[in-house]
């Protein structure tokens, strides 16, 4: 009986040694910060821009989709972050986008990517960085990607 007890004892001081070690690989494991997620939203606000200005809906959806993965992202990496529920305020605009992508509705698609845009900024003025001003792109910085459609 006395050796059972031990050795539950020396079980649970194992299994708690693990648990400090892992807890300090943890601690030391790469977490992307809120400007790495806000530097992937511009890169696909500004590849949706092109994909819709060219139709290519296929495109246009599939960085729809990037953006909601990516705001999900910093909900989960990032909500310790006081700005992290105000993401939830550019949810209605990519709606809207992606209702004008199956539609295929190149005049409602420009009317939500400025709501979308106007939201950003919206956002930015809320959490004391309106100096940090999102806008419609004019040209791609993505030389090396074709926005046309490819049928």
């Amino acid at each position: 009986m006395l050796f059972s007890c031990n050795q539950e004892s020396n079980n649970t001081t194992d299994l708690q040694n693990r648990i400090d070690s892992l807890e300090l690989k943890l601690a030391d494991t790469y977490k992307p910060g809120f400007g790495d997620f806000m530097g992937i939203l511009q890169t696909h606000h500004s590849k949706l821009w092109f994909a819709g200005q060219h139709k290519n809906w296929k495109l246009a959806d599939f960085e729809v989709h990037e953006l909601m993965e990516t705001i999900e992202d910093i909900q989960k990496f990032q909500s310790d972050r006081q700005e992290t529920p105000l993401m939830t305020m550019i949810i209605p605009p990519l709606d809207s986008i992606a209702k004008a992508i199956e539609q295929k509705n190149a005049a409602l698609f420009r009317t939500s990517y400025r709501s979308l845009t106007n939201a950003c900024n919206t956002c930015h003025q809320a959490v004391e960085m309106e100096f940090n001003v999102v806008t419609i792109p004019e040209t791609s910085p993505y030389t090396n990607q074709d926005f046309k459609p490819v049928n």
